[in-house]
């Protein structure tokens, strides 16, 4: 069964860096759509990073761009969020998830993303 496993989450104060990592068991990232989500208590889930792996090709959320970097090392089969700049309101459970992809564009936050990880808690404080 395919499975996504997120690490790398904890906590840190404002300003700080966490670097989150999503490792494939079985998804070939080689040619998918992977992204990351997060999710914050009584706050519905937001698209934060993907990126087309087969092209290098990411997208970020207004929120994060600029602050935030996703990349990916398919040897590895593993998709990185490097986190810098850290705000409390950037706290939430992170979750990859991960759906193949053959095109060339960039990856949509609403593509139906079908293998998804537990999820990592993110706390930012101030």
């Amino acid at each position: 069964q395919e499975q996504l496993v997120e690490s790398g989450g904890g906590s840190v104060q404002a300003g700080g860096s966490l670097r989150l990592s999503c490792a494939a068991s079985r998804v070939a990232y080689s040619r998918a759509c992977v992204a990351w989500f997060r999710q914050a208590p009584g706050k519905e889930r937001e698209g934060v990073a993907s990126v087309n792996t087969g092209f290098e090709r990411p997208k970020y959320a207004d929120s994060v761009r600029g602050r935030f970097t996703i990349s990916q090392d398919n040897a590895q089969n593993t998709v990185y969020l490097e986190m810098n700049s850290l705000k409390p309101e950037d706290t939430g459970t992170y979750y990859c998830a991960a759906v193949e992809w053959l095109g060339a564009a960039g990856c949509p936050f609403s593509l139906e993303y079908n293998v998804w990880g537990q999820g990592t808690q993110v706390t930012v404080s101030s």
